[in-house]
């Protein structure tokens, strides 16, 4: 559960952005240093969810991610911590760490995106594994490396290297 907390690392919202060869929205994430980034591509739905709630705007209706928020609020939860836990077949893993009104911690399986966003409205500290990092740092160098290999949500790894190089603080719609 929780007492692992040395395998991962703090980090928040540095951008939200698209990637500008496939239009894909990404949200990256880094540390308090800023030497460590971790771009995670995700979907239209949840960047209009992280950009409403970054940009302060109040919807007229609960969207999902305030949907889930109240129902843990009324149910007594809070959310602890977020954590990106994996990097499995370009896909990244994560867990909302939940304290229950009996003080039981629960982990719920999460897309990051998902995460992210309800971590944003409950103003709850977004955790990245170590492991996650180097994984992700390896496919950026790699990429150098290697041009032929298809990869990363539809973009070539090279490609995403390339991106991540060319990326200035001007490419960045949202900074935190």
């Amino acid at each position: 559960m929780a007492g692992h907390r040395e395998d991962f690392i703090l980090m928040t919202i540095g951008a939200l952005t698209l990637d500008p060869n496939t239009k894909t929205p990404i949200v990256v994430l880094k540390d308090p240093d800023n030497k460590l980034n971790l771009p995670i591509w995700i979907g239209l739905l949840e960047a209009a969810s992280m950009a409403t709630e970054l940009e302060g705007i109040k919807p007229q209706r609960p969207m999902t991610h305030d949907l889930l928020r109240n129902v843990l609020g009324e149910l007594g939860g809070t959310v602890e911590a977020v954590e990106v836990t994996e990097l499995r077949d370009n896909t990244y893993f994560a867990h909302i760490q939940v304290k229950t009104r009996e003080g039981r911690t629960v982990q719920i399986d999460s897309r990051p995106s998902d995460a992210i966003s309800l971590a944003l409205r409950t103003k709850s500290p977004i955790y990245v594994a170590k492991k996650v990092l180097e994984v992700s740092s390896e496919l950026q160098q790699s990429a150098e490396a290697d041009s032929k290999e298809q990869n990363l949500a539809g973009v070539s790894r090279d490609k995403w290297a390339e991106i991540l190089e060319k990326m200035s603080p001007e490419d960045f719609k949202y900074k935190m």
